[in-house]
């Protein structure tokens, strides 16, 4: 294990941020710019305040804000107070986050205040006001717990910082909450950042719940920043670099491969609070866009905005993407149109600290477009079998990874640790996918969307890979639905493209059938305004299986099995 910044803890990475960048730009908001030296005496007052408000070392801090310089601050300060960082997704509604409260017995609580035209701090009082139902220690179905703190049923909260000027008069502003922190002698602050070590926890981030109740993911300091020091290695980021970090802080994707890799590398880092390309491409033209991670959807949105050609995206040098689906197109589409000559795409999750494979710098495009890459360093990738055996180079199976990233755990759920990470250090991670001889992974879907059609195994994504390709099909979600002659069959959720008001199911079962074996074509097609989604933004099948709701149904004809 090499002795570098990655391999310590998060507060000692803010410092040496601090001492290796200086006054290089760190954070870029607006007309804010400050330097890394700046952003650490900044997060240092963040956890003076938490050591005001009562924060112990392992007490749970959740943030519920959109991506903002105060959400790097509150969340930097909070882990340096040796605080469990709780990161809560804004697409969130009141009663589910009183409920991640609840279950973390989240000590602290940062809070936006208007985003998007909505209060959530009404949001949250609104929602905490009708109670948990859980008790003090956490359990479901125990009695509504006393009042103790700003919020009713939420006893081990103490405090609800607002991220504005104004807050209720239960909770404190901002500057009220740094205020409070100037009682705190600095060697206090320090001493309990210096007492924060590799093997602590660092954070909890909550899987997107698409197959059940969302769980509970800790990871440690060493593990996070091992894995995301690999990420850098990878991705190649560099000193000098301009990250826009789209993608939201309560994900991996933006905190971890954000937030830190850009602490460890000294890359500015310019904070995106909203999900829209127009807002993609200003950002990426003021502030010349070097480094652009993003989901396949927004990179899609990017390269067919009507206004792209207007914009100077010439500086954009590195994108990195990952899905269960990423067409090979798009890849290409990056690579040619917009001359970006790094594209690499990746896989992982939570419970795996949110990285597994990822492609090199020097990949083969074909092997970028049509795979998530290599196991990291130290990592080991299989594919088993539905009875565990190993499976050979381009057999499909669950993929089972282990290695340093694998989770400490489910927060307080042994049960459910065990049922994923096996005797032998294996985590069952879920997904199907496919090994080629030379270790690339190629994700194909989860285990449990998987369905059988006359005895032929089919993988949704799949299918979902090569309907988008049908000009009229903007997105696109199958499922697996009951029939009485195969025991299953394809059912696919189209929506449609903006030029293509007119598509039928028919058009599209009969152009799948051209496309496609036979067994893979839905039989029936149901058209959508949108797909239902989580606050991760994953397509929640479950939804798709049990209601539907779309505008209308068709079902094609010669589609038989």
């Amino acid at each position: 294990m090499r002795g570098d910044l990655e391999f310590m803890s998060v507060p000692r990475l803010v410092r040496t941020a601090a001492a290796r960048y200086a006054d290089r730009e760190a954070v870029v908001e607006g007309r804010t710019r400050i330097g890394f030296a700046q952003l650490a005496g900044r997060v240092e007052q963040a956890a003076a305040g938490c050591l005001a408000a009562g924060v112990a070392a392992g007490d749970r801090v959740a943030v519920w804000a959109p991506n903002t310089l105060d959400w790097i601050v509150a969340s930097l300060g909070a882990v340096s107070a040796g605080a469990v960082l709780v990161p809560v997704n804004t697409r969130l509604k009141g009663a589910e986050v009183v409920e991640v409260l609840a279950r973390t017995r989240a000590r602290l609580l940062f809070v936006t205040g208007t985003f998007l035209g909505t209060s959530y701090v009404a949001a949250l009082r609104r929602a905490a006001g009708r109670g948990t139902g859980r008790g003090p220690g956490g359990g479901p179905g125990s009695a509504a717990a006393p009042v103790a703190g700003p919020l009713p049923g939420l006893p081990d909260l103490c405090e609800v910082v607002v991220l504005a000027d104004d807050a209720p008069a239960e909770f404190r502003t901002w500057k009220e909450f740094l205020a409070a922190g100037e009682s705190q002698p600095g060697w206090a602050v320090r001493a309990r950042a210096n007492a924060v070590g590799p093997d602590a926890p660092s954070d909890i981030m909550f899987t997107s719940g698409t197959t059940g109740e969302p769980k509970g993911v800790v990871a440690t300091h060493a593990q996070t920043l091992r894995a995301f020091g690999a990420w850098c290695d990878l991705a190649g980021l560099r000193r000098g670099d301009r990250y826009l970090i789209v993608s939201p802080f309560s994900h991996t994707f933006g905190y971890k491969a954000g937030v830190l890799a850009c602490l460890m590398r000294g890359a500015t880092m310019v904070p995106q609070s909203v999900f829209a390309a127009d807002t993609v491409l200003a950002n990426a033209t003021a502030e010349r866009i070097s480094v652009l991670p993003g989901p396949p959807t927004l990179l899609q949105a990017l390269l067919d905005h009507p206004g792209r050609a207007a914009h100077d995206l010439s500086p954009l040098r590195l994108v990195v993407t990952g899905a269960a689906m990423v067409d090979g197109k798009l890849v290409e589409r990056l690579r040619s149109e917009l001359g970006v000559p790094t594209v690499l795409t990746a896989y992982g999750m939570s419970e795996a600290t949110g990285v597994i494979t990822m492609c090199r710098r020097g990949d083969p495009p074909e092997a970028v477009a049509a795979s998530s890459g290599r196991a990291l360093p130290d990592t080991e990738v299989k594919v088993v079998g539905a009875g565990g055996e190993t499976l050979p180079p381009g057999e499909p199976g669950e993929v089972l990874v282990r290695g340093f990233q694998v989770m400490a755990g489910y927060f307080e759920d042994p049960e459910a640790t065990a049922r994923a990470v096996d005797a032998e250090g294996w985590l069952h991670t879920g997904d199907v996918g496919v090994l080629d001889a030379d270790g690339y992974l190629r994700i194909t879907d989860r285990v449990k969307d998987m369905f059988v059609v006359g005895g032929f195994n089919v993988y949704p994504a799949e299918v979902e890979r090569l309907l988008v390709r049908h000009p009229g099909i903007a997105e696109v979600a199958v499922v697996g639905v009951p029939d009485g002659r195969l025991g299953e069959v394809g059912k696919a959720f189209v929506v449609r493209g903006r030029d293509a008001r007119a598509l039928t199911a028919d058009t599209v079962i009969g152009w799948a059938r051209r496309e496609m074996a036979n067994y893979k074509v839905p039989r029936t097609v149901e058209f959508v305004a949108a797909l239902p989604r989580n606050a991760s933004g994953k397509v929640l099948k479950r939804a798709l299986r049990e209601g539907g709701g779309g505008e209308e149904q068709g079902e094609g004809r010669g589609a038989k099995g």
